[in-house]
This record gives structure tokens, sequence and C-alpha cells, in this order.
């Protein structure tokens, strides 16, 4: 090759490596083709759809500032998801980026409730490493499918492709390898939080992408009890009868064995029973109460 065909060719195809004969794009494609096939296996698998696929309870905590250490302890003591809530709290996102590394690092996943509903946004949210979405206040089938089409791949939804986040191990893997193990092994989960929600329960479990619905039992407690139409009790059980008619897991906040029993036998996976914040509550008030016992000695 002579210098203008060389300074042609590194034009139009990249920066030439005289070493090895080839672009550096060229390069790039060839050491992302050679270790594709064997680093396919090795994308991380969601805990919280693989519980969901054996039919079994998600073990879920959650989590609202930003404590590293958390994440570790959750994952040695055996839950598969922490609910990461951006909605009431502030994070920034190189937090959220280190958070959602973290649980790489733990093998575990985190589901973030998003502080958005922008497209991009919300991709970018799986894209920085989340297992999962989770969207509060979701009433209608419309809010349900512009979901889907924000953060599922074709033929699901309509989600922007890059493949060089973490989630794609920073472009490891080939496109289309990435593309079918985001739609496999990525969820969301949408919350219903009012009274058409529950009315709209069947329609929403319907809608092909929906992986799981969650009901958010503060603010759909506060509705009815306004409303007087139903009680929380009635509105569980519209939603286990869709999700069961439908095939999608449901669950939500159980923080006592009670709760959890009682939701578990309607069918509940989703049972979250433990957050950071009741953590600090109750061990504060315990440990605090030993000087009370001290000062009776």
């Amino acid at each position: 090759m002579n210098i203008s065909s060389e300074l042609f060719h590194s034009h139009a195809q990249g920066p030439v490596d005289r070493t090895y004969g080839l672009t550096f794009n060229q390069q790039a494609t060839t050491t992302r083709a050679r270790h594709s096939k064997s680093r396919q296996n090795l994308m991380r698998k969601s805990k919280t759809l693989e519980q969901i696929r054996k039919g079994e309870p998600i073990k879920t905590c959650v989590l609202g500032h930003y404590i590293p250490a958390y994440i570790a302890h959750a994952a040695n003591a055996g839950y598969d998801c922490i609910w990461l809530d951006m909605e009431h709290r502030a994070q920034t996102i190189r937090e959220l980026q280190s958070l959602l590394a973290h649980a790489h690092r733990y093998d575990i996943d985190i589901m973030v409730r998003s502080v958005t509903l922008e497209k991009t946004g919300l991709y970018r949210l799986l894209e920085d490493g989340a297992s999962g979405l989770l969207i509060p206040h979701v009433s209608t089938v419309e809010k349900a499918q512009m979901l889907v089409d924000s953060i599922k791949f074709p033929p699901l939804g309509d989600r922007g492709l890059d493949n060089a986040g973490l989630d794609a191990d920073f472009s490891l893997h080939e496109p289309d390898d990435y593309v079918a193990w985001a739609n496999k092994e990525t969820f969301l989960a949408v919350q219903i939080e009012t009274p058409e929600g529950v009315h709209n329960a069947e329609a929403i479990a319907a809608v092909p992408g929906v992986d799981l619905i969650f009901v958010g039992p503060g603010d759909l407690g506060l509705r009815l009890r306004q409303s007087n139409e139903m009680s929380l009790d009635e509105a569980w059980e519209i939603v286990a009868t869709a999700c069961k008619e439908h095939g999608k897991a449901f669950g939500g906040p159980t923080f006592s064995l009670d709760e959890m029993q009682k939701r578990a036998s309607q069918g509940a996976q989703l049972l979250i029973n433990n957050s950071e914040f009741m953590n600090f509550a109750e061990g504060l008030s315990q440990n605090a109460a030993l000087f009370s016992k001290l000062a009776e000695e």
C-alpha cells in the first residue's frame, strides 16, 4: 500500500495499525466478535426474573440513600432485589452509577424507581446497570404501553440501542446478542396507586412487556379512604386476579410477617420487608432505650 492509498484507507475506515495491517475499527470488531461468544453466558441474569420464572418469592428490600455497604449486606443476607427509590429521594447520577456497579459486583438486582418518564432517561438507567425499572402512578393502558415502548427493544418496544454501557459489559457483546439478553433479563414493574389503576388492572396486566405489577398501598390506600369505593384488601384481590389471568407477577410492600403471609397466599411474589430507613429508625430507638435501662440499674 503506497502512502496516498494508505492515507485514503485511514481516512475512510479509521487509523491503520501497521503491525497487523488492520484499521483500529477492524481490530475492535474482530476482538469483540472473538470475545462475544465466550462471554455470552457471562451477561448478568436477573434474579428477580429468575424467581418469577420459578414461581418463587422475590426477596426484596429498599434503599433510598447512597449506602454502598447496604448493597453488599443485602446480597450477603440472601435478598434477590433492592428497590432503589429515586421518586422520594435524591442522588446524583454518579452516586446512582456507583450503586449500580456495586450491585453487579455483589450480584443482586436493583429495581430503580425512576424520577423521570422521559424515554432516554428511562433506558439510560438500564444502560447504567439497573435490572429493572419501577414506575409510579401507572393507571392506564396507554401509559403502560408508553413505558414498554421506552425500555424494551424491538419487537416489544422502541428503545434506542447503544451497547456500550455497564449492562452490555461496555460493548463486549454483539448488538443482537445484547438486545436479546436485555429483553429477556431486564424488567418493567408498574405501580397501581389509584382506583383508576385498580379498575384497569386487567388491561394493564395484559400489555406485553409489562413484567410485574406493584401495589402501592400508601398512595392507593390514601385515595381509597377518600373515595370509599373499595378496601385496600379488595384492591389487592382485584390486582391478584388480573395478574393470574395474564400470567404476570405482582407484589408490594409487606413489612410484617402477617402481611407477607397474606399477600403470598394471594400469589404475590414481590415481597418487600426491609429498608435502610426502617433499620435506622428502629435500631436507634432500640439502642437508645438501653440508656434508660442503664439508668435504672
